[in-house]
């Protein structure tokens, strides 16, 4: 195998305060020509340290390379002066970012910063550069080249946003792409989309590909070889069969069992029980443009008349792509957002038309955990307070209000002195505890979790999981379960709504949906999981390793 680039023993310290010396110790690696390596681990692992390495990229002065080379063209890149640097990256060696809407500059539109790029590197008239543009946005599937070249990040959506920045890494055929999760907060069929896309051309260009994700998945689906960090150290590495196959580190079986399997559980039967939620033809439409600010009227219809409902004990998921309509349905129905119609009864009471006074005491019957623990939680109070701050609200004395705090604490695993610590000084899967614990303090009967485990690795989301499942049948919670992770839904849901385009095309037990899909939409979501083939094979693997 001929060497496209050589990572030899580089080692990357950590500031002093820090919980370990290195965020990479000793880390060997080679990337061949016409090759992607997939690097996985947990968030800490090191991996994404490492391959910004490689473009000379540190997130601070206290983050730096204590030792090892990164060899390319016969050169040590850690070596390099600033501008040779420079030179080097979006031209030989270029990255796709985990968050296109943070890398991309805001006020400038789509075409200006890719024309950047081509300008830095390249001689060549400002129309020429022009049509180079067109082509990489052609090239990248986007419609309409000539509306995106004209337009700002925040009027595209994710999955066009992560193109355009597929386009500029991409613009000028580097030898080696770095790709840094840039599937992770993608929908299913964007994300094979992506997948495909980076695939078909480090085919035709021969790049070699770093590609750094956690989900397995993704592996499954791309890698040539695969190299697993852990705590900064690469703790296994091989070809991607090897790997997913017959894997030899402690480490790497821990995360292969963690993935979610895409056979559903066993359903339990709910037949019995009362209805305690229903949603009845509940519609909402934005709109926007058009009057004060001008600009063309636009009109979306978020929902239109969707019902569905729930009983006591079940848990009812609803999957579908961005824009599906399911976090709208999702607010709706606490109350965050106001529906234009329908009805929301709860035990037969029709909330969507209640006014705040009458709504406040039926509001501790309902609570939410939301998709970012962070961005929910107050960070300038403490954890024990936010948890208390919701029965002190509707009646509960402080102190009474305190001590089932710190019982929700131990309740959602962690320990009664993490009361007086504030929100950053968790990690993201402690912090999605901390919510947890937050949406039972108020004791409801439903819990409406939006995409609660979507940011989180695949063992902490396994955690997460569990911990939910044991709370849901200790405290017969009834949940409403909102993803777009078709694994997850399969292992935590007992019925599954697919939604499209704001309305349920499909409704059922999981295991009925998931084994003969009626709509063509849900056909085309189950097509799409990454590694399907590699986790049905994984799955039989286990079924047949289980049974005497």
């Amino acid at each position: 195998m001929t060497s496209l680039l050589s990572i030899q023993g580089l080692s990357i310290s950590l500031p002093a305060q820090a919980d370990r010396r290195h965020a990479v110790e000793n880390v060997s690696l080679e990337l061949a020509r016409n090759e992607i390596l997939c690097v996985v681990g947990e968030s800490g692992s090191g991996k994404s340290v490492m391959s910004r390495a490689v473009m000379g990229l540190f997130p601070s002065r206290h983050v730096q390379p204590t030792a090892g080379r990164i060899v390319f063209e016969g050169q040590d890149l850690l070596q390099a002066p600033p501008e040779q640097l420079r030179a080097l990256r979006g031209n030989r060696i270029a990255m796709i970012f985990q968050e296109p809407m943070t890398a991309l500059n805001p006020v400038l539109r789509i075409g200006a910063q890719i024309d950047e790029v081509l300008e830095i590197h390249q001689a060549g008239d400002a129309a020429a550069r022009r049509q180079r543009v067109l082509e990489m946005l052609v090239a990248v599937n986007l419609p309409d080249p000539e509306r995106i070249l004209a337009a700002y990040p925040h009027q595209l959506s994710g999955g066009q946003r992560q193109r355009a920045m597929i386009a500029m890494a991409l613009a000028l055929e580097p030898d080696i792409l770095i790709a840094d999760e840039p599937t992770t907060a993608l929908d299913v069929t964007t994300q094979a989309q992506i997948l495909q896309l980076v695939r078909d051309i480090q085919r035709k260009q021969g790049m070699g590909v770093i590609f750094v994700t956690h989900d397995f998945g993704v592996v499954a689906e791309i890698a040539d070889r695969i190299a697993v960090m852990q705590h900064g150290k690469l703790v296994e590495q091989g070809t991607a069969d090897d790997v997913l196959h017959r894997p030899q580190a402690d480490y790497t079986r821990s995360l292969l069992a963690a993935v979610p399997s895409l056979t559903p559980r066993a359903r339990r039967d709910f037949s019995a029980a009362p209805v305690v939620l229903g949603v009845k033809n509940l519609s909402k439409t934005f709109r926007s443009g058009g009057g004060l600010f001008g600009g063309p009227a636009r009109q979306v219809d978020a929902l239109a008349s969707v019902s569905f409902d729930i009983r006591r004990g079940e848990t009812v998921g609803v999957v579908g792509e961005s824009g599906s309509g399911k976090s709208t349905v999702a607010r709706c129905i606490i109350r965050l957002l106001e529906a234009d119609s329908g009805e929301i009864n709860i035990d037969g009471i029709d909330i969507a038309r209640l006014g705040s006074r009458e709504l406040r005491p039926l509001r501790k019957r309902m609570q939410m955990v939301f998709q970012d623990p962070f961005g929910s939680l107050n960070p300038r109070r403490t954890v024990g307070q936010l948890i208390a701050e919701g029965p002190m609200v509707h009646g509960l004395a402080a102190d009474s209000a305190w001590a089932r705090a710190l019982e929700l604490l131990e309740l959602v695993g962690l320990e009664r002195r993490a009361a007086d610590r504030f929100p950053h000084e968790f990690s993201g899967g402690q912090r999605q505890r901390i919510g947890l614990a937050r949406a039972l303090a108020l004791e409801p009967e439903i819990l409406v979790a939006d995409e609660p485990v979507s940011a989180l690795d695949v063992s902490v989301q396994a955690q997460v999981l569990r911990l939910l499942e044991d709370i849901r049948n200790r405290l017969g919670l009834t949940v409403l379960f909102i993803t777009h992770d078709l694994r997850v839904a399969s292992q935590v849901c007992d019925t599954v709504a697919v939604m499209h385009r704001g309305r349920i095309v499909e409704f059922g037990a999981v295991a009925d949906v998931y084994a003969n899909p009626s709509h063509e939409y849900t056909r085309a979501l189950m097509a799409a999981v990454p590694g399907r083939h590699w986790s049905e094979h994984n799955d039989a693997a286990n079924l047949n390793a289980r049974t005497p």
